[in-house]
């Protein structure tokens, strides 16, 4: 149990809820208890009336009738008590699985890129749903169940060894067997359990990754081969959840036998006792019912074991993530001056860590505040990279990135990307309202502020012709839109957020030429006095910026105004004629 001393936080959180439940599981055993006891006095008194004749016919019917009152009101408050139990543990159990979820997620949202491009979604989502509700067993019913066995057992052997300890003994024989078996195989269901959770993982991943690229899968005509590899993985699943399941199918079996051969012993060693005079015949019938009563708190033991065996590979499999650290050191200022500064890389060396590929290398640039950067190259000449070192996605190897003449790695990172509007690359819609997209980049904006935005971008007129407007809800990451429409849907949702630096990744590539020059414009308009980097490889889109570089290799290779550069030769130039006579073509 290992793994789950992690969470014995939260045991601490709610330890006045779990102190009152645990009392009132004590309260409800206890008055269970009082059953086996009168229905044994009542057999006792049954004896005496019919062979010693000690008491009248009226006075054995009072007994009985006030034993019978007794057992309906001892069952009544243990069952009032019962449920009183299970609402206080297990709703426990459930705030716990509220807060751990909670920790997990926010954990998640600490760490860097690294950790998502080396995990696969599927396995985060089964860690924060299929292995936390596994982990929520062990908090709830286990900690219940665990409190009701231990106390019928002390309760209900310490009474009978008080009553009878020659048949106490010889009934309890078969228990200590069943704890050598829940030894040997609750070690098996560890792990099985942990096949069965990573198999689970392999499932979801592939069965999100499936559906999120539905489009391509059709289009390629490739559902039957799709579904054999699924297939697989559900086959894997299947039998690893059948291993598990033959596992845990010998408790209930082996348990029930072992109860079984108790009530023999019981029946036996009992008869002879009550033949040599030694108990009287309600004893026998009062530790058959006991001997039952076991029945439940034993079943538990194999069932509590394969629980909280399940919920320790299930947190093992957390903690892995949990256990997981961001390369990104938040740092400890903070920016409060929202106006455009200066941005400096200097001496800039960064490499992917997972190719091998070195981006830049001792790489130098300075971005004025206020200026409009443009930045065009091939592909994999580090254009996208540097957005990323500039929103701190990575940091660099060497060198520094200067805002302000100090190190954006000094800076609080919340705060620092609080300054960046970004549209990227791959823009991505939520499955939610168009006006909800939009007003993501700033939850209170007013619904002016929305179709604002949304007019700067070009894509207000278009909204306005689906038959819900605004109210449109989107396919998952907005499949129901064109790329065009996506593209400017992000582009809207960057300018409803007053950013001191606005970062534009190729997010004009889908849109038209006069949709593209008309943006343009707006943007310039729009963003007049702030800092803007536009990314793209299109020389119109960057035309209109005060300096203009051209990346090669990680190394600027040209720089300088648009008018500057086509008077110059070398690539921008050479771009700049082809995509020209491209649209002359066209016209």
């Amino acid at each position: 149990m290992k793994e789950l001393k992690r969470l014995n936080s939260f045991l601490l959180k709610y330890k006045g809820r779990l102190a009152v439940g645990l009392i009132i599981t004590i309260v409800a055993r206890l008055f269970s208890l009082v059953t086996p006891r009168l229905v044994g006095d009542s057999m006792t008194t049954i004896e005496n009336y019919l062979n010693l004749e000690t008491i009248s016919s009226e006075e054995l019917r009072e007994v009985l009738l006030t034993n019978i009152l007794l057992i309906i009101a001892a069952s009544l408050i243990s069952g009032f008590f019962t449920f009183l139990m299970r609402q206080t543990i297990i709703n426990v159990s459930r705030y716990i699985e509220y807060d751990v979820k909670n920790q997990i997620f926010a954990h998640y949202q600490s760490l860097d890129q690294k950790f998502y491009k080396k995990n696969r979604t599927g396995d985060l989502m089964n860690r924060i749903s299929e292995d936390v509700s596994k982990v929520r067993m062990y908090y709830g019913p286990v900690i219940m169940y665990g409190t009701n066995a231990i106390v019928l057992f002390l309760v209900i052997i310490t009474y009978m060894y008080s009553v009878a300890p020659q048949l106490t003994v010889y009934s309890l024989i078969p228990l200590p067997i069943l704890s050598i078996f829940i030894y040997k195989i609750s070690n098996l269901i560890n792990l099985k359990s942990t096949k069965v959770q990573e198999s689970l993982s392999d499932l979801s991943s592939y069965s999100q990754e499936s559906f999120s690229g539905i489009s391509i899968l059709k289009s390629f005509n490739l559902q039957r081969k799709i579904f054999d590899k699924f297939n697989n993985f559900a086959l894997t699943s299947y039998k690893n959840n059948l291993s598990l399941a033959k596992i845990q199918a010998w408790f209930f079996p082996i348990i029930l036998f072992l109860i079984g051969l108790s009530n023999l012993i019981v029946i036996y060693i009992g008869g002879r006792e009550f033949i040599n005079g030694n108990i009287e015949i309600g004893v026998i019938a009062e530790f058959i019912i006991y001997v039952n009563m076991l029945t439940w708190p034993v079943t538990l033991v194999g069932w509590v074991t394969s629980i909280v065996k399940q919920a320790e590979a299930s947190q093992k499999r957390i903690n892995e993530f949990l256990d997981s650290k961001s390369s990104l050191e938040d740092g400890h200022l903070s920016i409060k001056d929202r106006n455009s500064k200066n941005i400096i890389f200097k001496n800039v060396t960064f490499t992917y860590q997972r190719t091998g590929i070195k981006v830049f290398d001792s790489f130098n640039l300075e971005i004025e505040g206020g200026k409009t950067l443009g930045i065009i190259g091939k592909v994999g000449s580090g254009k996208t990279t540097l957005l990323d070192l500039l929103s701190r996605v990575y940091d660099p190897e060497k060198g520094s990135i200067l805002y302000n003449n100090k190190d954006i790695r000094s800076f609080k990172i919340n705060n620092l990307r609080g300054l960046f509007s970004y549209v990227p690359q791959n823009n991505f819609l939520f499955s939610d309202s168009i006006y909800k997209n939009i007003q993501f980049g700033n939850p209170g904006a007013t619904n002016e502020q929305v179709q604002k935005a949304a007019k700067l971008s070009e894509i207000d007129s278009e909204i306005d012709k689906f038959e819900k407007g605004y109210r449109t809800i989107l396919g998952e990451r907005g499949i129901t839109l064109s790329g065009g429409q996506i593209q400017r849907i992000s582009i809207a949702r960057s300018l409803i957020k007053d950013s001191a630096l606005y970062l534009f990744d190729d997010c004009f590539s889908s849109l038209d030429t006069d949709t593209e020059e008309r943006l343009i414009n707006n943007l310039k308009n729009r963003l007049k006095n702030k800092s803007v980097v536009i990314v793209s490889h299109r020389v119109s889109c960057i035309k209109h910026s005060d300096k203009i570089i051209v990346l090669e290799n990680g190394k600027i290779i040209q720089q300088g105004t648009h008018k500057n550069l086509i008077n110059m030769d070398g690539y921008y130039k050479e771009l700049y004629n082809k995509q020209n006579s491209e649209i002359t073509q066209e016209i």
